[in-house]
């Protein structure tokens, strides 16, 4: 067994199992459709999944979805009824970007795949009826590392402008130093030594950790200027509470907006001990994003 499969076993993980599956209400409200568009050179196509409310005759908003799975498992389809969710609470088109997994396709796949898709969602701007300057990014656990990540590679790469990011529970460090790591070592759900393997996974092993890119870990960019405004959700159960908190802060200190909410009580993928919290950690992330899908950048 490699190292990586120790702490983070890669055949039969529960996370392929948890789907949040569309009601045949929003199924019957929504116009689906799936593409394959131009992969970055010299891989692959991407796969999307476009969200579009039925009836809507004008231009909308649109928010770029980076699912969830600690790099290594998990499609679009896992959470289909938050994305059509998404796309008919707040009125919006939604793409969805079913990007390569690890350890099959290691980092920098990932990321590649998602600055693919949202060069493709600008380019399609009229095909898809958006506006581009009202556009987010928004994804949680892996997602949200692929979420900041893309955004700095948005701006170091001069590409089109990110008007907001979400991060919810958002994986951004691999030095896993911070003493939620070591607090949720063994936590419900997903754990600190999940965590290990999961890293192992998605740079492989042997990766060198010393010179680790942003656009894996964003917590490594020395820079963070020049930044949308973001949400950030924590847990306080969740191994990754600490680098989403210090992320935070370092946004705020370089003079980002920052909204930042840390749900006491609940763990990373699995049942919360305070639901309340949970709640309403997920209900001020929807508005955050509703607003800022609204106003633009």
């Amino acid at each position: 067994m490699s190292r990586a499969n120790e702490y983070l076993p890669i055949d039969g993980n529960p996370a392929d199992d948890l789907v949040i599956p569309m009601t045949d209400d929003q199924r019957e409200r929504l116009d689906l459709s799936e593409r394959f568009i131009p992969g970055p050179g010299g891989a692959p196509d991407v796969r999307v999944l476009v969200y579009r409310p039925k009836g809507a005759a004008e231009t909308l908003p649109v928010l770029l979805h980076l699912h969830g799975g600690a790099f290594c498992f998990m499609h679009p389809e896992n959470f289909a009824g938050m994305e059509a969710g998404f796309a008919l609470d707040l009125r919006c088109v939604v793409v969805s970007v079913d990007y390569r997994l690890a350890p099959a396709h290691p980092f920098p796949a990932g990321p590649e795949d998602c600055y693919a898709a949202l060069l493709w969602t600008v380019a399609s701007a009229v095909e898809l009826g958006i506006d581009p300057g009202r556009l987010v990014v928004t994804g949680g656990s892996a997602g949200g590392a692929l979420s900041a990540a893309l955004c700095l590679m948005t701006r170091d790469r001069g590409g089109p402008k990110i008007a907001y990011q979400g991060l919810m529970m958002p994986v951004l460090d691999d030095r896993l130093h911070q003493p939620s790591h070591k607090q949720a070592e063994t936590s419900e759900g997903f754990s600190g030594t999940a965590a290990i393997g999961m890293w192992l996974h998605y740079l492989g092993e042997d990766y060198d950790r010393e010179q680790t890119s942003p656009y894996a870990a964003p917590a490594r960019a020395h820079d963070l200027t020049g930044l949308p405004p973001t949400f950030i959700q924590t847990n306080g159960l969740d191994p990754l509470r600490d680098e989403g908190v210090e992320f935070a802060l370092r946004l705020m200190a370089e003079g980002i907006d920052v909204e930042l909410y840390n749900a006491p009580g609940t763990y990373h993928g699995a049942d919360p001990l305070d639901p309340r919290t949970a709640a309403q950690a997920y209900r001020v992330y929807g508005e955050a994003l509703g607003a800022a899908l609204q106003r633009g950048g």
